[in-house]
Parts: C-alpha cells; structure tokens; sequence
C-alpha cells in the first residue's frame, strides 16, 4: 500500500491577473482635457461694477490710477482691496510710482454720493492733477 505524497495542485494553472491600463488611461486623458475646456470658459471674478450712462462720455486710457467703489460700498485701488482710511496713504504711494497724476473713479451707479465725494476729496488730498469719474457710453441720448 502506498502514499502519493506528491501536493494535489501541481496539476492546477496559475491565473495570471494582468489589469490592462490603456482604457484607464483615455479615460483619465479625456477628463483632464474636459476640465481644461470647460475651466477655460469659467469667468474670472473681478470687481463687479454698474457704471452709469452718459451721453457725453469720453474715452480715457486707463493706464491710470483707478479706484473702484462696488455697490456694497468696498473700495478697491488698481484692484486691491483697500478702506477708506487706508486710501489716503496707498493713493499717495500710488501717485509717487505713476508717471501720470490722474485717478479714474469707476463706481457703481447704486452707492451713496456722499461716498463718491469722500473719495474725490481723498483723491485731491493726495496730490492728485486730475479726477475723472468713468461712466459708460448712452446708446442712444434721445431714450
């Protein structure tokens, strides 16, 4: 009487897993060309200003100096957040770098007028040559 020592499963193949990674790869290749699209057409958020019309509106270069005032009264210098105590000594060091002494207001059409003139009067304490309150083109004046 004899044993067979011999193990049981040298007559059982191996399974050899192998993960094919070329549809993973077009997958992912297609999502990261996706969000490159679609993040190319997201707006960028900037400062949201209404300006008001004017019929005898001009057109003013704005390598200027330009503080913007939203319609939540926040007020910004060359698009840098800025309050209004602090804008007297930013606008002084702004007007001392600029070659032209000239500061474009663009404000909402909703803030409070006394908040314009504020800043009109800071403007001119800073040295300003000029002040230029930026409004938008009227379509048509006879409306």
């Amino acid at each position: 009487m004899g044993f067979d020592l011999s193990p049981t499963w040298t007559g059982r193949r191996r399974v050899k897993a192998h993960l094919n990674i070329a549809p993973l790869i077009d997958v992912v290749f297609l999502l990261l060309i996706f969000f490159m699209l679609s993040s190319y057409f997201v707006m960028q958020p900037g400062i949201k200003i209404t300006l008001p019309a004017a019929a005898t509106s001009k057109l003013y270069p704005e390598k200027d100096i330009i503080i913007s005032i939203t319609s939540d009264d926040r007020l910004y210098l060359n698009d840098q957040p800025v309050t209004l105590t602090s804008l007297l000594g930013q606008l002084q060091i702004a007007l001392k770098e600029s070659k032209t002494k000239t500061v474009i207001i663009k404000a909402d059409e909703k803030i409070d007028l006394g908040l314009a003139v504020r800043v009109m009067d800071i403007a001119l304490e800073a040295n300003a040559d000029g002040v230029v309150i930026s409004t938008k083109a009227k379509e048509d004046v006879r409306k």
